[in-house]
């Protein structure tokens, strides 16, 4: 390529790349903002209560991934920052500007009693400097836990002055209540705490047999069915892992997550199934149309198939919802250079 023509297709390029772009950013209605979601501080409680901690910070995220406003820091880089005794505001802050959040959810959970207190901060990050905000702290009886949680990302949202139409509310404290069985969240959560404390198989064998309980004790908690499909995927269970997001699929057919992990499943196989691929990450994003990930994933089944003109429209969607994923803009660039030739 000589220089006139760098510069030529350099002039050319960039123009396409902000109007796909804008085009993508016109379908996300809102601003999305990375979320940090960290444990609440429960080193209060007792030793067989600081699950809790783990508990709500996997209701809020729950509830975050129903509206296109968050962005959630992946589990793998908050991993890599190490894990804390505690979430305290320093510790938090810190991590948050090491991640590039621009807020995070933090909090603390105390008992009084037979009452729980949860006491829940937000921390906003703005030109370097961390605003901490504290929301009204809500007082739990015994016995109504999960049903005292469920709106707290509503909360959450709104102090964040989040626009929430009545659908979103409702689908956000839905999902904030996955099960009605506490004992089958207690073992859910604990999983949780497993593979963050214990990467690798060792973590992944004992969230297995906690996730498998969690089933037993709510078989319609659709979450711990596909979570547990996840971490035999892991495990490198493939035909297991298939097993249990097509049973979360056919308990709730409206809940995405198992259709895109079934896509990246068919892209897995030794005889990779593009077509079969394509149909279920189109299936997430009818389900969810702001699910940055299945985006991500249609892009690499397009790019597999030969579609680059697919690909570069899924990735670039995927960037409208999700512009902090460097996977999106690795696939850019290695189709920009060796499918396109547009090497600027």
């Amino acid at each position: 390529m000589t220089p006139d023509t760098g510069r030529f297709a350099r002039w050319v390029l960039l123009p396409l790349m902000v109007v796909a772009l804008a085009m993508a950013g016109a379908e996300a209605a809102v601003k999305p903002r990375a979320v940090l979601v960290v444990a609440f501080d429960a080193s209060s409680l007792e030793r067989d209560e600081q699950w809790l901690g783990q508990g709500i910070a996997e209701l809020l995220s729950l509830g975050f991934d129903q509206h296109p406003a968050f962005v959630q820091v992946a589990e793998a880089r908050l991993r890599a920052v190490g894990r804390p005794e505690a979430w305290g505001e320093a510790v938090v802050v810190q991590a948050a500007r090491t991640l590039r959040a621009d807020t995070a959810v933090f909090g603390r959970i105390t008992r009084t009693g037979t009452e729980l207190i949860v006491q829940p901060r937000l921390m906003e990050l703005k030109g370097g400097a961390a605003d901490p905000v504290s929301l009204e702290p809500v007082t739990i009886p015994e016995g109504e836990l999960l049903a005292r949680l469920a709106p707290l990302a509503v909360t959450y949202a709104r102090t964040m002055k989040v626009a929430l139409t009545d659908v979103e509310v409702r689908r956000m404290d839905k999902a904030g209540q996955p099960t009605r069985s506490l004992k089958a969240f207690e073992l859910y959560s604990r999983a949780a705490v497993a593979t963050m404390q214990r990467p690798g198989q060792e973590g992944n064998e004992q969230a297995v047999d906690l996730l498998a309980r969690a089933i037993e004790a709510d078989p319609n908690f659709v979450v711990a069915q596909y979570t547990l499909g996840t971490v035999h995927q892991a495990l490198g269970n493939r035909w297991k892992a298939a097993a249990q997001f097509r049973a979360s699929t056919q308990l709730d057919a409206s809940y995405p997550e198992p259709y895109k992990a079934l896509g990246d499943l068919f892209m897995a196989q030794p005889r990779r199934l593009f077509d079969q691929a394509v149909e279920a990450y189109n299936k997430a994003i009818e389900l969810r149309p702001f699910y940055a990930d299945a985006y991500v994933g249609l892009g690499d089944a397009k790019a597999a198939k030969s579609d680059v003109d697919g690909a570069v429209a899924a990735y670039t969607k995927a960037l409208a919802h999700n512009p902090i994923n460097p996977r999106v803009h690795m696939s850019l660039g290695k189709i920009y250079y060796t499918e396109k030739g547009l090497y600027y």
